[in-house]
């Protein structure tokens, strides 16, 4: 394994600042404090070198530097995620926030971006055309790291995963070599990326199946919390009728004064907006709204209504679970914890898998759950220097009563490091294969990333 030999600090730095000169940052250099500031304030690691890269050839090199010389490895991308496994301790980050080329193939209906683009800009670009990739709700996260393990988003229902939208990806092994993965070109590396997470290799290039799509009709509808178990009870018969076209998130946000309101966000995706009207009505009628703004608008304007919703700096942790409808015993548990929160900061999200997503074959990704369901994030957040116990305890305890009457495994870019053997059995029937993928392609386990695949020598 790569752990095994020393690393050579020392060596790495020389080659390193041979090929990219002033872009491989060092401690104490502002470069490196600056590319090693990610959007959670709570992650702690110390990485020895950052180097930025600019193309694939500068990755390829790197990642060879990284292995000659024994450095832990680890990339950032858009570095959101929530346990900051784009930093390791004593490592080497590539930072390939400058491979942010956008292509856009109008005929062709493809859009290929660069690995550290991110879902704002690529949907920038992608905007004269009228054209839309399915994405998640925030806009700074990078396109690359949400692929890979997922991609839940207000598109799903109509158009599936993100990674359902993959057609090819450019790949830099860990040994170093250049490929191309796609189905007619390293199907099996294609397969495992699309679900399998960063843990294969470096992904310098994505190419998209893109869809025609002008508007949505959108927006945000907010509640009191007191009116919380009837809203949420009201909306999960409602999703169980949804048609591909509505996909509805819904939750706990901070209000105004800080308390806690309960929310339902519809993204209805049809090509006739008005044929949407009557289920925002339903979402309506669910209780005496306190916000109401739906209206149609472009895609990429909707996903606005996320800006600021976390504010990069505070402090985060993350727990999740896979619930296979709102029961009484479900809602109770949300509406308990929303009433408990530790923080005005805090929040928890639910994401509606269906529709599209779910008529995807297990075996055809390597993502390991294809059945109606809601993605439960459970948001615990803080302002630096206050003391992190009393919200993870919050986490945590919402998890652990949430566990009961959830799915096994959970969604892997939100499972913390430590828990390997969630991440099991979030893969199910996939596992096996997608840790034989992972032991073809990167045996020396160079590459640890979201989701967290145990090392070679972890027991199966």
């Amino acid at each position: 394994m790569i752990s095994a030999a020393t690393p050579d600090v020392a060596t790495a730095t020389a080659r390193l600042r041979a090929l990219l000169g002033d872009r491989l940052h060092e401690p104490g250099e502002p470069g490196f404090v600056t590319a090693t500031r990610l959007w959670n304030g709570a992650v702690d690691r110390s990485p020895v070198l950052v180097a930025e890269c600019l193309n694939s050839d500068e990755v390829a090199d790197a990642v060879r530097i990284a292995a000659r010389c024994h450095l832990p490895l680890s990339v950032r991308s858009g570095g959101h995620d929530w346990a900051g496994r784009a930093l390791r301790d004593g490592g080497l980050v590539l930072d390939l926030t400058g491979l942010r080329a956008v292509r856009v193939d109008p005929d062709a209906a493809t859009v290929t971006v660069g690995g550290g683009t991110t879902t704002a800009e690529l949907l920038a670009a992608a905007r004269p055309y009228d054209l839309v990739v399915p994405t998640g709700v925030v806009r700074d996260v990078g396109m690359a790291g949400l692929t890979l393990a997922g991609g839940y988003g207000p598109l799903c229902g109509r158009f599936g995963l993100t990674l359902d939208n993959l057609l090819g990806a450019e790949v830099v092994l860990a040994g170093g070599r250049r490929i191309t993965a796609d189905p007619q070109h390293d199907a099996e590396l294609f397969w495992a990326l699309r679900g399998g997470g960063g843990n294969l290799g470096v992904v310098t290039e994505l190419r998209f199946r893109a869809h025609r799509l002008p508007a949505v009709l959108a927006g945000m509808i907010m509640f009191a919390l007191a009116e919380a178990p009837a809203v949420l009870r009201g909306y999960g018969a409602l999703i169980a009728e949804a048609p591909d076209e509505l996909t509805v998130m819904a939750g706990f946000l901070p209000g105004p004064a800080g308390e806690p309101v309960v929310f339902v966000c519809p993204f209805y995706s049809g090509p006739d907006l008005d044929a949407g009207s009557p289920w925002v009505e339903r979402l309506r009628a669910l209780g005496t709204p306190l916000v109401d703004q739906i209206t149609p608008m472009p895609y990429a304007d909707a996903l606005r209504m996320f800006d600021g919703g976390m504010v990069d700096g505070n402090h985060y942790l993350l727990r999740t679970r896979w619930l296979p409808r709102l029961t009484d015993g479900t809602v109770d548990a949300l509406v308990d914890a929303a009433r408990q929160v530790s923080s005005p900061f805090s929040a928890l999200a639910l994401h509606h898998f269906h529709g599209a997503a779910t008529r995807v074959r297990l075996a055809d990704t390597a993502f390991g759950l294809r059945r109606d369901h809601l993605l439960t994030e459970i948001i615990a957040v803080w302002a630096p220097g206050e003391q992190a116990g009393p919200h993870r305890e919050w986490a945590e305890r919402t998890s652990t009563t949430l566990a009961p009457h959830a799915l096994p495994g959970g969604y892997p870019n939100l499972l913390a490091p430590e828990e390997t053997d969630r991440v099991r059995l979030a893969y199910g029937t996939n596992w096996a294969r997608l840790r034989r993928a992972k032991h073809h392609y990167d045996p020396r386990d160079l590459l640890t990333a979201v989701p967290t695949l145990p090392p070679s020598g972890h027991p199966r």
